[in-house]
């Protein structure tokens, strides 16, 4: 079962996905990480993906396909995706196999306060204001289609961890 989690910079997709990753004992891909591990590569891509995360930018479409890509090739069986895709030609590029998507929504104001704690060098607060407005221009459109396929499942990110993951348990048990 191929899974995919999205929301907002902050949103705790990523705690969310990991939880359910080990849970399921599946592969977890968490897109921004995969990039930011390409950005310390001394290499032309590596230079690309550093300069757009620095500036809040989203990395160019193909290099974020060309990426994932490369380290979902061998996960058959299934895996969580987390933070892909992010637009609608990454999303024309996604594995039609999936699932289920888990939006994990909290509001503007409590992801800023979430992201402010967690101190890493691409968090500052230029960075953040546009990943946020990329988001809602860009990421939550594709909601819709999602909604439409009868694939998402809208997640309250507003609550305590363990919470969520009970709930996002319980809803992955029921489309088993």
């Amino acid at each position: 079962m191929k899974i995919v989690f999205l929301g907002g910079q902050g949103s705790g997709k990523s705690t969310q996905a990991k939880l359910l990753a080990q849970k399921l004992k599946y592969p977890y891909f968490e897109m921004g990480e995969l990039l930011r591990g390409k950005a310390k590569e001394n290499s032309e891509v590596g230079n690309n993906v550093k300069n757009a995360l620095e500036k809040g930018n989203l990395v160019p479409n193909q290099i974020t396909i060309n990426i994932l890509k490369e380290n979902t090739k061998n996960a058959h069986k299934g895996y969580v995706l987390d933070g892909f895709p992010r637009n609608a030609t990454q999303m024309a590029e996604l594995d039609s196999d999936i699932a289920k998507v888990y939006y994990i929504k909290v509001s503007d104001e409590e992801a800023v306060r979430r992201l402010e704690k967690r101190k890493r060098s691409d968090d500052n607060e230029q960075a953040l204001t546009k990943r946020l407005e990329i988001y809602h221009q860009q990421t939550e459109p594709l909601l819709k289609d999602f909604r439409q396929k009868g694939i998402l499942d809208e997640v309250n990110g507003e609550r305590p961890i363990e919470e969520i993951h009970q709930d996002i348990l319980n809803r992955v048990q029921d489309s088993i």
